[in-house]
This record gives structure tokens, sequence and C-alpha cells, in this order.
């Protein structure tokens, strides 16, 4: 329900500021009950994406991330096109940062990378999914902090924003994928900047992302046959998204996957 309730939002155009009809309005359009239709608002009020403002209604949020480009306020995060596209601006962003950050990373950069990437290590052979989701943010971050270029920052910062959105919608709070895997693989990213190896490093970025494309694409066709199958699947879907994502209102950098 909440997404579709974002294609009604893309549909008629909405803009960060406008205001949606009511509750009892969205769930005649949206051809749904009114509890359901208060768990897609709960939902995408958790992710940023709709402000409920007591006694004055629901508006669309600002822009998810501060991303200036208003187009960004119709991001689908269920989406596969949209999500191949976000992941593949995420692969040119990270690559890069991996690149620079192997030839202008100070030791303590280094040194940040390692203990984050050895975190999440062992937040993933325990299967401690809160721990590993702090370390990965602090891993991504550290990398991107490494690359010496403010921009290059900030974008990954708001693409993780951006895929946190996927991750609640599409994981209900779960993590995609081995959680091991991601750990070594953020260890042999930081190898390769320590050895000075940009190129190696820039690989291992762009192979660690593809690992995730692949876990996110195969939930996504996972998750549309199975609520071919099953319509009424769809209130459930809602209320497990709706807890998880009251879960992660703390800030997206922190919660964001892999």
């Amino acid at each position: 329900m909440a997404e579709r309730l974002l294609n009604y939002i893309a549909e008629q155009n909405l803009l960060p500021g406008d205001r949606l009809p009511t509750e009892q309005g969205l769930a005649e359009i949206l051809g749904a009950t009114r509890n359901v239709t208060r768990e897609a608002v709960k939902v995408l009020a958790a992710i940023g994406r709709l402000s409920v403002r007591k006694g004055a209604g629901i508006f669309v949020s600002a822009s998810p991330g501060a991303l200036a480009d208003d187009q960004l306020a119709h991001f689908q995060p269920t989406s596969m096109e949209h999500l191949l596209m976000l992941l593949d601006y995420r692969r040119l962003i990270e690559s890069e940062t991996a690149r620079r950050a192997a030839t202008l990373a100070t030791p303590i950069e280094v040194r940040a990378m390692r203990e984050s990437a050895e975190t999440s290590l062992a937040a993933g052979k325990a299967g401690d999914v809160e721990a590993f989701a702090r370390a990965d943010a602090l891993f991504h971050d550290s990398v991107s902090v490494a690359a010496h270029n403010v921009f290059l920052r900030s974008s990954v910062a708001n693409i993780r924003r951006l895929m946190l959105q996927s991750d609640v919608l599409l994981f209900h709070g779960d993590m995609p994928g081995s959680l091991e895997v991601a750990g070594n693989q953020h260890l042999g990213i930081v190898d390769a900047i320590a050895a000075g190896e940009a190129d190696t490093a820039a690989e291992l970025m762009t192979a660690h992302i593809g690992t995730t494309q692949n876990q996110f694409e195969r939930k996504i066709r996972d998750r549309l046959f199975n609520l071919a199958r099953r319509p009424d699947a769809q209130a459930a879907t809602s209320e497990r998204a709706s807890k998880s994502a009251t879960a992660s209102q703390q800030p997206a950098s922190e919660t964001s996957a892999f």
C-alpha cells in the first residue's frame, strides 16, 4: 500500500509541501481500508516521504536526503527501474571515493576504515543485524571521508538515505544477503586502499555494490511474484514495513544496509 501511495503522489505530480487528501480520502482513492491506509502513511512518514501535521493534514516532505531535485520526490523505493538507476549512481560515486581514498587516505583514516570493516565482519558472523548496520554505515562514510571531497561525501550520504527507503519497504528490517560476505568485502576494500591500489579499490567497491544489486533485484522479483499470488498479503506487508520503519527512525546513515 505504501508503494501505491507513492505512485499516486507521482501520478498527481505532487511536490514537496503539497497537501494530500485525508486518510479517509486516500483510502477511497486507493481502494483500501482506512486502517491499511493509515499504516502506509506511517511507513512513508517514518522514512521521510510524508509529513503528518496534527490539525493541518498530510503533506509531501522535502526531497529525500535533502536533495534539491524535485524529481526525487517521486523516487519509488520498490521500483526495479528506480532502484537500478540509484545503484548505478551509487556504483559511480562510491567506486570513485574508494579510488581517491587509496591515494589520499591518512593513516588515521585507514585505521577508521579498518576498524569499521572488522566490526562489520564480526557482527556479520554473529548475525547481529543492528551492529552490522552501524558498522556498515561507518565503513562507507569513512571511505568517503578519506576521499577528501565534501561533495562526494554528501553524495554517499544522500544515496544511503534513499537506499534506506528501499531497505525498509523491501526487507522490513532484515538485511539483504549475507552479512559475513559483506564484511569480508569491506576488509578487501580497506586492504586495497591501505596498499594504495586505487584501481583495485575501485573494482572491489564496484563488485561490493554489484552484490547488493543482485540481492535487491532478487527480492523485488520474489516480492512481485508473491504479491501476484497473494493479493491479500499487501495489508500484512504494510504492517511489517510500518514496524520496521518505526524502528529505523534514527539517522539514515546508521541504518542503511551494505
